[in-house]
């Protein structure tokens, strides 16, 4: 399918999402409800559908994306770190701008494009990719206990509810086990996945909000130029350095140029951070840049394939 037909029909579903919030049909709290149906039943399908129908022969080659995806994170992260420090900012500011820039939204928001362009073959690669921001997730939260005095318990409990991950665990098992799930168990799946992108894309929709971004400006402004332009810069080093090319390159680049994942404000609620300045980057360098994702994805596609 033409990938203009396919950007158009996403952002008439974006559009359907916002005009439901101006004329009453929806309210921006729904936003919550439909993020957990999402996170917690149709994207956990998506991810084991794909997972469980891809050539198991492809897996251990597609694992070089999730190392990809976790070197670059570790980059920015170290780079960021530093910079922040070198300004002076407390523990608190630091960890919650952190969580923004290297967490990306390569789920939520990555596996609507890369499948709605690039099908099933680029779902699976997006797949491998996200499940490096799964790890990164883990890997925060217990930092977050270390730094911020969290609990384990609660580590614990957010890791082992984020069904996302159970759904690529056993997406890997069953396939490589061959375990049947009937003709009942795969209907059930599909008709969950098929749900995902148009749920994704309402609640983008309804999301929208541009208020106080003069509050947080210079903080919004540097941390836009950080996920959206110098890390997806040293992707293309990582990618580079690691021999990636093809098909996996272009679905790498394209992981790596997206926005935040709003796995970075649960982080923030969690420990306490300052998850009022990691709600304002939520609102406008995730909403604005997942947009212009959407609508660049050709052009990302073809820098990908010209470097």
């Amino acid at each position: 399918m033409d990938y203009r037909i396919i950007i158009i029909s996403i952002m008439v579903m974006i559009l359907i999402g916002a005009l439901s919030k101006r004329i009453g049909l929806l309210k921006e709290e729904d936003v919550e409800i439909l993020n957990n149906i999402v996170i917690n039943m149709a994207l956990p399908c998506m991810i084991f559908n794909a997972l469980y129908s891809v050539d198991v022969s492809l897996l251990p080659s597609l694992s070089i994306l999730t190392v990809y995806i976790l070197i670059t994170s570790l980059i920015v992260g170290i780079l960021t770190y530093s910079l922040l420090k070198i300004l002076g900012w407390d523990s608190k500011k630091i960890w919650s701008f952190m969580v923004v820039v290297v967490l990306g939204n390569t789920g939520f928001l990555g596996y609507p494009i890369t499948q709605g362009i690039f099908g099933n073959a680029g779902l699976i690669r997006a797949v491998f990719c996200d499940i490096s921001t799964s790890i990164t997730f883990i890997i925060l939260s217990f930092l977050m206990i270390l730094i911020f005095g969290g609990t384990m318990k609660t580590a614990i409990r957010k890791i082992i509810t984020f069904m996302p991950l159970w759904a690529i665990i056993l997406g890997i098992v069953f396939n490589i086990f061959s375990i049947p799930i009937t003709d009942v168990g795969l209907t059930f799946v599909s008709y969950l996945a098929g749900a995902t992108i148009p749920l994704i894309m309402i609640s983008l929709g309804l999301s929208l909000n541009i208020r106080g971004l003069k509050n947080h400006l210079k903080e919004v402004s540097l941390a836009s130029v950080i996920k959206l332009v110098i890390y997806p810069l040293i992707a293309l080093c990582v990618l580079s350095l690691l021999h990636i090319t093809g098909f996996n390159r272009t679905i790498g680049f394209i992981e790596a140029a997206m926005s935040s994942a709003m796995l970075g404000l649960v982080i923030a609620i969690t420990y306490k951070l300052d998850w009022d300045l990691t709600l304002h980057f939520y609102n406008y360098i995730i909403q604005f840049s997942n947009h212009s994702n959407i609508l660049n994805v050709h052009s990302l596609t073809n820098i990908s394939r010209a470097l």
